[in-house]
């Protein structure tokens, strides 16, 4: 009978997070959607709830992976907005028909790939840069 104890323990415990729907556990991250092309341009968006500040670096002429700083002395390029304060930042980029490989900078210094993205390559350094399609 000591043997069904834990058994039983065990079986008790899964049936009471069964009923509870699972709803206190909270290990499924939120999936945000890929690049969305849009009227104004083409939306990122990266979820990145602690961040101070979150920029969109891309091989496209205009952010040439943030080198654009070093010409405009400004460390705002491809800077994203969180407006609503809820760790979701947001970028809407005009690029033309291309292919294009991005990632997003958290506070400058880390640079992350598009979890939300599937299509990447190798970036060279151990790393992925996200691939986008815009047609």
């Amino acid at each position: 009978m000591r043997r069904l104890t834990p058994v039983l323990l065990l079986l008790s415990l899964a049936l009471a997070l069964a009923a509870l729907g699972c709803s206190t556990l909270n290990f499924v991250k939120r999936r945000l959607p890929p690049p969305t092309p849009t009227a104004d341009g083409v939306t990122f968006r990266f979820e990145a709830p602690s961040a101070k500040i979150v920029q969109l670096a891309g091989d496209w002429p205009e952010n040439k992976w943030l080198a654009g700083q070093a010409q405009t002395g400004s460390f705002l390029v491809g800077e994203m907005k969180d407006e609503d304060g809820d760790g979701i930042w947001t970028r809407t980029e005009k690029l033309p028909a291309g292919r294009y490989q991005y990632k997003f900078v958290i506070d400058r210094v880390n640079w992350k790939d598009d979890p939300n993205n599937p299509n990447r390559q190798n970036d060279g350094f151990g790393g992925f840069n996200s691939l986008l399609d815009v047609r």
